[in-house]
């Protein structure tokens, strides 16, 4: 049996509001839930991409909180 692991990407909007898409891994499968509006996606390739995506279009968060 595959163990799960999760990740998470975050952006934020121009608002100074955090976005965040929790990305869980079980074996090749990816799925992705969005904490803010509760969206959901299954993807085998580039679910942070994926994530990113939707962070800003959904939310117009785009400013990444690690790049300063």
């Amino acid at each position: 049996m595959p163990s799960m692991t999760t990740s998470k990407v975050s952006r934020w909007d121009q608002h100074g509001r955090e976005h965040t898409v929790h990305v869980s891994k079980s074996g090749v499968q990816r799925a992705l839930r969005c904490a803010t509006c509760d969206w959901q996606k299954k993807a085998q390739f580039l679910p942070w991409l994926k994530a990113e995506e939707h962070l800003a279009e959904a939310h117009q968060a785009t400013v990444d909180p690690a790049e300063d």
